[in-house]
């Protein structure tokens, strides 16, 4: 079992630039295969970003690709979104997820492992 710690939501204007961060605590015994999905309102939860367990493999959405990065940090089970050039539509929950297998799903009804949720509003 383990949980996921996410920060660094927050409000930022348009063209802006945010970093979420989502550490995994409890028990765990190798790295997970971590990433993000989001939900905006009256939507369904989207794939956003991944990164395998191993911290190679990054993968995107077309809608962020280019303004978003995924990566590991050094500490066990910890990723980061760093989002650059932000836009309105970006607004939304954003989700850490986890997955033991090698690749974390891009469906969200597969994802057995989330974080509770950071809201990011990017508004003028």
């Amino acid at each position: 079992q383990v949980q996921l710690v996410e920060s660094g939501g927050g409000l930022v204007q348009p063209g802006g630039s945010l970093r979420l961060s989502c550490a995994a605590s409890g028990r765990t015994e190798s790295p997970y295969a971590m990433g993000w999905f989001r939900q905006a309102p009256g939507k369904e939860r989207e794939f956003v970003a991944r990164i395998s367990r191993r911290g190679d493999e990054p993968e995107y959405s077309n809608s962020v690709k280019g303004r978003f990065a995924i990566s590991r940090g050094n500490a066990k089970n910890t990723v980061y979104l760093q989002m650059n050039s932000l836009k309105p539509e970006d607004t939304a929950i954003y989700y850490c997820a986890a997955d033991n297998n090698f690749l974390l799903p891009t469906v969200y009804s597969f994802v057995n492992v989330w974080g509770q949720g950071s809201q990011v509003t990017v508004s003028s």
